[in-house]
């Protein structure tokens, strides 16, 4: 009979921000995978977990994979951890996931923690509509890359990014996406120095310069979506759909740029049906 694999949850920063569900299934687990098995160490002699650990991280082969899918496959109970917060979400596991579940081995999520969410509620921004892009690239052609297609992104977008890389990225949205754009900077959260800062591109930048402790700590920075009534595309629209009229159907056109503008695709396509 398959054994079973739990993926759990474990707080960001204050080791007191843990279920009493997950406690209890580290506890019960046969063996617990951890990116990192001094961090979990703290964790478990908080909360006098017994519980055998094993490194499992990016750098794991799939030997290491293999086997852990054989014990499962022969009834054991493991349970996954990260450093900190829910699994998988950019950290390693992902494969192992996938193995399991195409060896029809039970998988279960036990919710807790998490630096993308806990960052989003606190930063005032709409969150009924969002989107995590996880770190930010190192290389500067990259990040200049995915930063413009943030220009005209309407939902809040959510990012990880080094302290030491900060005002370097800052900077960059600073540049490609002007002085106004509102971003929050949630920095060591839950934990004793937690700061969120809420602020213009413009300010962000100028703190950035002059405020050390924004080098420090784990960052989530959470970007506003831009808003559609203030779009670019609202004043060129006529010029695009002349422009653009021989190479894309007006169904098409009408789609697309509704994303960027204020407009709906209905009221677009109603404008230009009869110029078509």
């Amino acid at each position: 009979m398959s054994g079973t694999l739990y993926l759990v949850a474990t707080p960001i920063g204050n080791l007191e921000d843990i279920t009493l569900r997950a406690i209890k299934v580290l506890n019960n687990a046969d063996l617990v995978l951890a990116e990192d098995t001094r961090n979990s160490k703290k964790l478990f002699a908080r909360h006098l977990i017994k519980t055998p650990l094993s490194a499992y991280h990016d750098f794991s082969s799939e030997r290491k994979t293999q086997s852990i899918i054989k014990l499962l496959k022969n009834g054991k109970i493991i349970a996954l951890v990260s450093d900190a917060g829910t699994p998988l979400i950019s950290d390693p596991g992902f494969e192992l996931v996938r193995k399991a579940i195409k060896e029809n081995i039970k998988i279960y999520s036990i919710p807790g923690p998490s630096s993308v969410i806990s960052g989003l509620i606190t930063s005032g921004f709409n969150n009924n509509r969002f989107i995590f892009e996880g770190f930010l690239p190192r290389k500067s052609s990259d990040l200049k890359k995915i930063v413009t297609s943030f220009k005209y992104e309407s939902r809040t977008i959510i990012l990880f990014e080094s302290p030491k890389r900060i005002q370097k990225s800052l900077k960059i949205m600073l540049d490609i996406l002007g002085e106004i754009r509102q971003v929050s900077i949630a920095r060591e959260l839950t934990k004793i120095h937690e700061t969120i800062l809420r602020m213009s591109l413009k300010e962000a930048n100028l703190l950035a310069k002059t405020d050390p402790n924004l080098s420090k700590g784990e960052i989530v920075i959470i970007l506003e979506g831009v808003n559609k009534k203030f779009s670019d595309f609202d004043i060129k629209l006529d010029e695009l759909f002349k422009y653009l009229r021989e190479d894309i159907s007006l169904k098409n056109f009408s789609k697309a740029f509704s994303k960027v503008s204020s407009y709906s695709a209905k009221e677009i396509y109603n404008r230009y049906k009869e110029k078509v």
